[in-house]
């Protein structure tokens, strides 16, 4: 029997043929999704957000906006975002005052959900750290990005959880410390939008540490690193409207501020032209965390840039920085001064694309797509999952 002789050109016409369906569908399925996405209450959610949390949810609904979902961020006054905004109320202006704010964040929240303009939302994405234990007050579906290490949350957190509650992680490393829960719905590596951070080849100098000012993030173990080696440090990021932030700002950082020997300054909150010179200019990032990090956007960020990491063997370090390749991954004070002297071993090229291949905000966004569908899938079927 004669085969049928297929030509390239009919393949090809047919595949196009059924991309196109396929586009066509899921453009219709994007087009009748509504997510809201919850924010952490003290402080704006923008590209300079200092928090690791705000910079994710920047970056991911501008992507889903992107593509064609509705999107609504409740955050605080000042929020930039690409879709619509539901102010919950200012940034924080007093010290601790999270208490005060997260309930009227979540009241307004759930104003909206309880309202006539529920049927606005289809799913609710908490990416504020606390909301997600309100979840019950609604029947909507609520994913929670779980962006802390597990013994942050309250111990009795996970005990009740209602059904309409599933919960992601953010890397391997902490995915282990949530295997007793039932509802946790995958794993979703934290991306970066890559094309924003310019490659440089040429280094200069400094160190550079970038973060929330707090001891657990140890920008005073960088301080102790530039002395070792000499090199000039620059900290930069944003000390957070609590007491032991701050207590710990003036006791262990600003006494070391504008001294020569070595020379170490602090940049509080650099916009983001500003944040993009020092990472891509850097010698190297300094990652000094003396908890069990869940992810690293700043690792990202610096490794896009073709900047190489050092930073300390907890958590999701090793996931994120490949040793001896894109930075090293080391174990204590001594070991982070003695790499320093090695980051010109490092190919820049490797580092980026070791970020493009792994921790692009496509990748994210393509993931949380599936993991939307997965969540909702378990949940009450709804119109805008009928695909054409």
């Amino acid at each position: 029997m004669r085969k049928p002789v297929v030509s390239i050109q009919s393949v090809v016409s047919w595949a196009d043929y059924l991309c196109r369906v396929l586009l066509n569908g899921r453009l219709m399925m994007r087009k009748e999704t509504n997510i809201l996405y919850v924010a952490y209450p003290l402080l704006p959610v923008s590209d300079e957000s200092c928090g690791g949390a705000e910079q994710m949810l920047s970056t991911l609904e501008s992507e889903m906006a992107r593509r064609g979902y509705r999107t609504t961020v409740a955050a605080c006054a000042g929020s930039l975002v690409d879709g619509e905004l539901l102010c919950t109320g200012p940034a924080a202006s007093e010290t601790d005052s999270f208490e005060k704010r997260d309930a009227q964040h979540r009241r307004a929240v759930l104003d909206l959900l309880q309202g006539e303009h529920d049927s606005r939302v289809d799913l609710v994405h908490d990416k504020s750290g606390s909301f997600w234990q309100s979840a019950g007050q609604t029947n909507l579906p609520v994913l929670a990005t779980l962006h802390l290490p597990r013994h942050y949350y309250p111990s009795d957190a996970f005990e009740k959880v209602p059904q309409n509650l599933f919960f992601n992680c953010v890397s391997e490393a902490q995915s282990w410390h949530f295997t007793d829960l039932t509802n946790v719905a995958g794993v979703v590596r934290n991306g970066i939008a890559v094309s924003r951070f310019p490659f440089v080849m040429e280094k200069e100098g400094y160190l550079l540490w970038m973060g929330r000012v707090c001891e657990e993030k140890g920008p005073h173990v960088a301080i102790e690193v530039a002395r070792r080696t000499g090199m000039p440090l620059i900290l930069a990021g944003q000390v957070y409207p609590f007491s032991y932030h701050e207590q710990y700002y003036r006791r262990e950082i600003r006494p070391y501020l504008g001294l020569d020997d070595p020379r170490v300054c602090f940049l509080e909150t650099p916009d983001f032209r500003t944040k993009r010179k020092l990472l891509s200019e850097a010698r190297a990032v300094l990652i000094p965390s003396l908890v069990d990090e869940t992810s690293s956007l700043v690792a990202m960020e610096a490794m896009a840039c073709g900047t190489p990491v050092i930073g300390f063997r907890r958590g999701a370090i090793p996931e994120v920085v490949i040793d001896c390749e894109t930075g090293f991954v080391v174990g204590d004070v001594d070991e982070m001064a003695e790499m320093v002297w090695r980051t010109g071993e490092i190919n820049p090229y490797a580092c980026r694309a070791h970020v493009d291949i792994n921790y692009s905000a496509e990748r994210m966004a393509n993931e949380y797509e599936a993991l939307y569908q997965k969540v909702l899938s378990r949940t009450q079927p709804r119109q805008f999952l009928r695909v054409a």
